[in-house]
């Protein structure tokens, strides 16, 4: 496990948790990659770089690294799950509804929002997940540009 981060080696250990070599592969294909994975998709990289890995250990690893909040689960408007690692900051999701495309962003309104409602109710905010949908620009041209009263079909 050459390479592997310090700090993540002693996550794991202060969680009584083992950073096992398919551990770190998993976490770092997460880590490294520039879409939203699902189970399958981290999968598929895993087994290029590590043909005896499986997609039991898979789905159990992405468990451990939820638990220890260092992954994410998105549902980007499908029925299963897109995984990504955590990072520094807040960003949300905006996924097409016609080509899958899912576009990531961030916006200074959500955290007016989360501070009103801080404020308003005495509530303590950790977390907010943003999931909007539609069509982006070359989806709307295909479905003769839907407006947002229109449901997908």
């Amino acid at each position: 496990m050459q390479g592997v981060d310090e700090e993540l080696r002693e996550e794991f250990h202060a969680a009584g948790r083992r950073l096992t070599s398919q551990r770190w592969l998993i976490f770092r294909l997460l880590r490294e990659a520039e879409e939203h994975l699902d189970a399958e998709g981290v999968y598929r990289r895993a087994k290029t770089l590590n043909p005896d890995i499986s997609l039991a250990t898979v789905y159990r690893t992405l468990g451990v690294l939820k638990e220890m909040g260092l992954v994410e689960e998105h549902r980007l408007g499908q029925e299963h799950g897109h995984y990504e690692a955590v990072r520094e900051g807040p960003h949300y999701h905006f996924t097409c509804l016609g080509c899958g495309r899912v576009i990531e962003f961030d916006s200074p309104a959500v955290a007016e929002i989360e501070t009103a409602l801080e404020e308003r109710e005495g509530v303590c905010v950790l977390r907010t997940h943003l999931h909007i949908s539609g069509y982006c620009a070359e989806c709307q041209d295909k479905v003769g540009g839907q407006n947002r009263n229109d449901e997908p079909s």
